[in-house]
């Protein structure tokens, strides 16, 4: 199967064992996901429905590399088989592209084994550290209730000692959004060089999510903006707002060139009329897309749920998948259900109103809801406009 020339380049990222995961973390909105899928078949990727992904991703991808992500749940827990299959049907597959794969974990499982075929084969891992452990452990549960912490620190030794490229991506919530010194200064200190910070948004469940049995409300459909209650996990909007200013001010008083924190980074493409280099700050998403274990296919990781269910890689081809009207829809929605006050904000060009799965807050006379982490964005893309601007020029961004 050829390309098409005009296919524009997107990401199919994998959950190979689904929601299913040894943990329970208290704010995470994919556990609950396993009331999708039927309990007697098997929670992890099968040969066939892998062999499929990766043969028809490469096919389908215009451009020379190509990324691949497996997420979960916990990833790990479909064994070291699982991934070295990976490695061999890239290699099958990739006829001349370039492979690359990242893979976020708990880092609870990690092990020496993993970590040297981790290294030998240049995954990125992602690793899931919010904190020290007084604020780590807050959220980060195991099934039976223990803390996390020193399984995770392990982990993340581990792959230092291994020379594993590593991030650490860091829930900003309710539990530690006051402490953006500590947290940072924590992650630091523990040899971390590449961080991203991910704000905690839920909502407790709306009548259709509980009528179908789920403990977190759906994301909004369009302008179905729903209640604006948040879980008492969640992060507040000017808490995350003034958490990336106290961390910003913190690394460019000591770690500039020396620690990349990815929310920055962002903001200065942004700032230089760079593209976004992440889904929710784009100007429109549906290039974002998640397949299942079981080969089903969602529009966004954040909206699997049957309605925004597109096909299946066994039996739907890629390019007229993308190009069909459910996800041009889904994508386009995000540009033209933009509230009249996004349109006339000054950060319009950082943020574009953030992701869709947010944007549940509605203001009197507005035709459409606005982001609940608004007043977040406002603050911090405000904040480093002018630093961005003259303080680190484009040839300094850490983004391609």
């Amino acid at each position: 199967m050829s390309t098409p020339s005009n296919q524009e380049a997107f990401h199919l990222m994998a959950k190979p064992c689904g929601p299913t995961c040894n943990l329970r973390c208290r704010y995470c909105y994919y556990i609950e996901k396993t009331a999708l899928f039927d309990p007697s078949a098997p929670g992890k990727m099968s040969a066939a429905v892998l062999e499929m992904y990766i043969r028809k991703y490469l096919e389908a991808h215009p451009g020379p590399e190509v990324i691949f992500a497996w997420q979960g749940g916990e990833p790990t827990l479909c064994g070291l088989d699982f991934f070295r299959n990976v490695v061999q049907l890239q290699q099958r597959w990739s006829n001349g592209k370039i492979v690359s794969n990242s893979l976020q974990t708990n880092g609870t499982l990690l092990d020496d084994e993993q970590c040297a075929f981790f290294a030998e084969h240049q995954f990125l891992v992602g690793i899931s550290l919010d904190g020290p452990p007084r604020l780590h452990d807050g959220n980060r549960k195991t099934r039976a209730g223990s803390n996390t912490s020193r399984a995770v620190l392990r982990g993340l030794k581990l792959l230092q000692k291994h020379q594993v490229e590593f991030n650490v991506l860091a829930c900003v919530s309710a539990q530690n959004q006051a402490h953006p010194r500590e947290v940072y200064n924590f992650l630091r200190d523990n040899g971390v060089r590449f961080i991203q910070f991910i704000p905690v948004v839920e909502r407790p469940p709306d009548p259709r999510a509980r009528a179908a049995g789920f403990s977190l409300s759906f994301p909004p459909a369009g302008d179905d903006a729903g209640d604006a209650q948040v879980t008492p996990w969640a992060v507040q909007p000017e808490a995350y707002g003034a958490f990336l200013v106290e961390v910003f001010e913190e690394w460019r008083r000591a770690d500039i060139g020396a620690i990349f924190v990815m929310n920055f980074e962002w903001a200065f493409a942004a700032a230089h009329g760079m593209p976004s280099g992440v889904c929710q700050f784009s100007r429109r998403c549906g290039l974002a897309l998640v397949v299942e274990h079981n080969g089903d296919i969602f529009a966004c990781d954040h909206y699997v749920y049957p309605p925004y269910r597109v096909g299946n890689i066994l039996t739907d081809e890629l390019p007229e998948l993308l190009a069909s009207p459910p996800v041009k829809i889904f994508g386009a929605q995000k540009e033209l259900h933009l509230p009249t006050t996004c349109l006339e904000c000054f950060v319009l060009r950082y943020c574009w109103g953030d992701c869709p799965k947010h944007r549940f807050v509605l203001l009197e006379g507005e035709p459409h809801p606005m982001s609940y982490l608004c007043r977040a964005y406002k603050r911090f893309f405000g904040h480093v406009q002018l630093a961005a601007k003259t303080i680190f020029p484009a040839r300094h961004l850490n983004i391609p």
